[in-house]
């Protein structure tokens, strides 16, 4: 709102000062430092609140050391996020632009899908919460709306390259790549298009189209490219919601992983929607994306100023309305600015965890069905699941556990810039 206000005050009264609204770095800046404000000051009055109306946590005794002292502490802290995120992005960024409608879209969504979860678990003392099969058919929901957004909106664009690299390098030994820097815009065409392609590692042209996969149908397969792309959309939604909701059982393991992996794609945001960057990259350039800098920038600021009071040992717990919501945030995100593909490595945690849960449990089955339920039982694939569970059975503080988990976060992430480079 703010942004479109100061711009009103430069174009028609000329301002001193309020030009400076226009630059996404600005507002980014902005963003981060009011997330940090909202999550780090007002979230003390939240925990407050909460403590309060004694919404805590219910904890099962799974024999971990230290588990119990956790009785009572805290949940539904995602408020603090949601309202981290939420708050600067309506004040800082376009509110006009069809991606930062989607990303505003999607954190309610899955914030209000997790609330609930937390509402039964708290107030209706149902520690199953909310039913997995809801919680599905929720994230379902969130993914048909996005990859029907993506797939038909015609605001969602990308611009093709002119010029391959290698026609580039000839016309350098020519003596007029000066030309071609001076109008970055010749590298890309200058007409808009819809496209199902999205960025995809170690390829050679970096580029991978979705209908391509139907393109034994006929000449016409374009046409039917969103019965690939839309479940493909869902997929991944679904996925690394859940991932970043298995995630969320140790303190600070969550918000710390979001804010590594947040970081990176509002990179990948800000030099896709550069030509300059995109171009070096040999990336798509996908115009209006920059704009997403500013939400990541409040996501980023609202994860490390949630960690003010989840890091070990934790004052307030996110709950499934802060998990659930990160998860979507990050999947949504990256398909917006189409790298939806770099999650496997940028994710790693994430997709780790979620794989520990399902290998324990047909492992589990397996060892049941062949040897019976006793030897099942005392010859498990993990001493506990999901991963993090796994390491403190194994005898490690939480903290350590943490504090590895991130450093290994941070690696994945240089590799995912790596591999925009290595083909």
């Amino acid at each position: 709102m703010l942004y479109y206000f100061f711009k009103y005050l430069d174009q028609e009264f000329n301002v001193p000062g309020t030009g400076v609204f226009q630059y996404i770095s600005f507002r980014a800046a902005l963003a981060i430092i009011f997330s940090l404000m909202i999550s780090m000051i007002f979230g003390k009055n939240i925990i407050k609140y909460l403590r309060k109306k004694q919404i805590g946590e219910t904890v099962r005794d799974l024999g971990l050391e230290g588990q119990m002292q956790k009785q009572g502490t805290p949940t539904m802290g995602g408020l603090i996020i949601l309202a981290a995120i939420l708050i600067p992005t309506l004040l800082f960024a376009r509110l006009l632009n069809v991606y930062v409608i989607i990303m505003i879209v999607s954190t309610i969504w899955l914030g209000l899908i997790g609330y609930l979860d937390d509402y039964i678990k708290v107030f209706k003392k149902d520690k199953g919460g909310l039913a997995g099969k809801f919680k599905v058919l929720g994230q379902v929901g969130l993914g048909l709306i996005v990859g029907c957004t993506m797939y038909f909106n015609p605001n969602v664009v990308v611009r093709e390259k002119m010029m391959s690299n290698e026609i580039i390098v000839e016309r350098e030994t020519k003596n007029i790549v000066e030309d071609l820097r001076k109008n970055e815009n010749m590298l890309y065409s200058p007409e808009n298009m819809k496209s199902t392609k999205t960025t995809i590692p170690f390829y050679k042209n970096n580029e991978f189209d979705y209908a391509k996969l139907l393109s034994w149908t006929g000449p016409n397969y374009r046409k039917y490219a969103w019965l690939i792309f839309i479940p493909f959309v869902i997929l991944i939604i679904t996925a690394v919601s859940n991932g970043a909701n298995i995630t969320d059982g140790i303190d600070g393991l969550a918000t710390g992983t979001s804010a590594i992996i947040g970081a990176t794609l509002g990179i990948l945001a800000y030099v896709s929607g550069n030509t300059v960057f995109a171009n070096y990259l040999n990336i798509m350039y996908i115009p209006n994306t920059g704009e997403l800098v500013v939400f990541i920038a409040a996501f980023v600021g609202a994860c490390i100023g949630f960690m003010w009071y989840n890091a070990y040992p934790a004052q307030v717990f996110m709950g499934d309305t802060g998990s659930l919501a990160l998860g979507g945030i990050i999947a949504t995100f990256a398909i917006a600015i189409r790298k939806e593909l770099l999650i496997p490595v940028l994710c790693g945690i994430f997709l780790v965890e979620n794989l520990s849960v399902i290998l324990q449990v047909y492992y589990f089955k397996y060892q049941k069905r062949k040897r019976g339920i006793e030897y099942a039982r005392a010859h498990r694939l993990f001493k506990m699941s999901p991963l993090h569970h796994h390491y403190q059975k194994s005898g490690y503080h939480e903290s350590k556990i943490v504090t590895r988990f991130l450093i290994i976060g941070i690696m994945l992430a240089v590799v995912t810039f790596v591999t925009l480079k290595l083909r």
